[in-house]
């Protein structure tokens, strides 16, 4: 597109003003944001379901692993296989489903998400219950599509906020639902926890059928596709660093527990009071990083928050031995780790509003492909370097994440952006 050249030097309120006469007239003030949608409350009951079905049972394998026969390490790949789903299907879904209505796709997910949850508490083998988790990562494509909706329909004053309250609902998966799944899978068996999560799916998508309003025409529905961000090296900048970041947290994350205990020695009720306290810290995290993405931007944001989340990695180890020190590191680290994902995703969709959902989706992807990468990772370094150290591995996946933010600046700003 050529450039514009720039204008004389004027008021801008006062362009299409009509003729004054050389009389003053002063500039109207700017209108306040709207308020956020209310609909957005049922996206982050949405997503509160995904996060518990999808997360939830790391809490109970060793029951999955007991009622089928298998071996513990084999009953973990149902989240490798969950990841890899969601990381390859969700974008091709996205993709060919580009021209339906947003409002139709989201019930849609659910629906896919609650048939993978009900074939695997019906699971006899190992197969069936992989072919379900193939189809709950698929059926997850609703996450991008409902931080889309928050992008496209919210205030631009306000987008931080709006994708912050979308995914309330997967910070409140690892406070509540992780729990409920290890309680019930454990107490009355793991088919139990798959199949509440399918039914509470299917209700959501009722709910959100007869509460969520009809989008005026193209709304969170562009025509998707790779070839106007294949070239470019600023987005794929951006996504390097979600896949770094979250490789680097994922090599503790994965094996938060035992290295817990390594660092100071605890009784079961209290590693679960110290996970439930690094769960709330998340919360917040997910709260005041779209606050901060809406007062700071989103880059300044990201940089504040990754240096804050280094200088946490590398004080972990030496915590060992102080409780409360550890307590305080964790919390520090957790409030950083959830406090990415929204600016990093108001990032993406300004550096191409029109595939915002496509770009998020991407963004799920390195999430999920991080996840796996740092578990095996760190499970690899275990023997190496030990649990207490494995936060050093860490950090230097975290250093690199904050070395992109450097690779592609953001353009000053000349004028008022588009909406």
């Amino acid at each position: 597109m050529a450039s514009t050249p720039p204008a004389p030097t004027h008021d801008l309120t006062a362009v299409d003003a009509p003729a004054t006469h050389g009389v003053a007239v002063a500039p109207h003030p700017s209108p306040p944001p709207a308020a956020l949608p209310g609909w957005l409350w049922w996206l982050a009951g949405c997503n509160f379901v995904i996060g518990t079905g999808a997360f939830g049972v790391t809490g109970y394998l060793s029951a999955i692993a007991t009622g089928l026969g298998i071996g513990l390490g084999a009953a973990g790949q149902t989240m490798t296989i969950y990841a890899l789903a969601n990381a390859v299907l969700a974008p091709a879904l996205l993709m060919a489903t580009a021209r339906w209505p947003r409002t139709r796709l989201l019930p849609l997910a659910l629906g896919l998400f609650a048939l993978g949850a009900a074939v695997c508490a019906l699971a006899p083998n190992m197969v069936t219950l992989l072919t379900g988790r193939v189809l709950m990562g698929a059926g997850a494509v609703f996450t991008p599509v409902a931080a889309g909706l928050a992008v496209q329909t919210a205030d631009p004053a306000l987008r931080g906020r709006g994708l912050s309250r979308v995914f309330l609902g997967m910070s409140l998966s690892y406070v509540l639902g992780m729990p409920y799944g290890a309680w019930v899978g454990l107490q009355w068996g793991w088919r139990w926890p798959l199949a509440s999560v399918a039914v509470a799916a299917l209700l959501m998508a009722w709910g959100l059928r007869r509460h969520m309003p009809p989008l005026r025409a193209g709304s969170g529905a562009p025509t998707l596709s790779l070839r106007p961000i294949w070239h470019r090296h600023d987005i794929w900048a951006a996504l390097a660093l979600t896949l770094l970041y979250f490789t680097g947290i994922f090599v503790v994350t994965a094996y938060m527990g035992p290295v817990q205990l390594a660092l100071n020695p605890l009784s079961p009720a209290g590693l679960s009071a110290l996970l439930g306290g690094i769960g709330l810290a998340g919360v917040a995290g997910t709260l005041a990083g779209g606050w901060a993405a809406d007062r700071l931007g989103p880059q300044r944001t990201l940089a504040l928050a990754l240096t804050c989340l280094l200088a946490a990695m590398i004080a972990a180890p030496w915590t060992a031995g102080h409780l409360p020190w550890t307590a305080a590191v964790f919390a520090l680290w957790t409030v950083c780790g959830f406090g990415l994902m929204t600016p990093q995703q108001s990032r993406l969709a300004e550096l191409a509003f029109a595939q915002a959902p496509l770009l998020l989706s991407l963004n799920a992807s390195m999430v999920y492909i991080g996840t796996a990468l740092g578990a095996a990772i760190g499970g690899a370094a275990i023997g190496w370097i030990g649990l207490v150290h494995l936060p050093w591995l860490g950090a230097v996946f975290v250093a690199l994440a904050l070395g992109t933010l450097g690779l592609n600046r953001p353009p000053a700003r000349t004028g008022t952006p588009a909406h």
